[in-house]
């Protein structure tokens, strides 16, 4: 496969990481018992700034660099992958944004309360960008007689 192939699958597996992630802090969140157990104190927010340098960022540098390499012969499968990548984005911060009124108060501060509407504003460009590799079609080579 070539580089922008493995970039855009790099892309996939960072983004379902990061909707991993932010999905298991949210429901740590949500449980007041069982944080109360281990008697520490917790801030979501550096933990979620991790999440986002960790998974997020790159995986969005690593969709451009595919779709930068990819967008002059265009690649259906590229433009999927990276379409899907969008999908998962959505669809993980659309449910983390569901338990936003099911959160302990104590624990609700700006960063969880904007991460999830800011990716998930994030992910529309992203699937534009793989909609638009998708219909992207191979220019065809110049003909040179001379």
């Amino acid at each position: 496969m070539a580089l922008e192939k493995w970039a855009a699958i790099a892309s996939i597996g960072l983004f379902t990481m990061f909707v991993g992630e932010m999905i298991s802090i949210y429901h740590f969140m949500t449980d007041v018992s069982a944080n109360l157990e281990f008697g520490v104190a917790f801030d979501p927010t550096p933990k979620i700034l991790q999440f986002i340098s960790i998974g997020v960022a790159p995986a969005s540098i690593l969709a451009g660099l595919s779709f930068i390499l990819s967008k002059r012969y265009g690649s259906k499968q590229i433009g999927s992958m990276i379409l899907c990548a969008g999908i998962i984005l959505l669809i993980g911060m659309a449910y983390c944004y569901t338990l936003l009124s099911k959160l302990v108060v104590s624990y609700v501060t700006d960063s969880v309360v904007i991460t999830p509407p800011l990716f998930m504003g994030i992910s529309i460009p992203i699937m534009i960008v793989g909609i638009i590799l998708m219909k992207t079609n191979k220019q065809r080579p110049k003909k040179e007689y001379f």
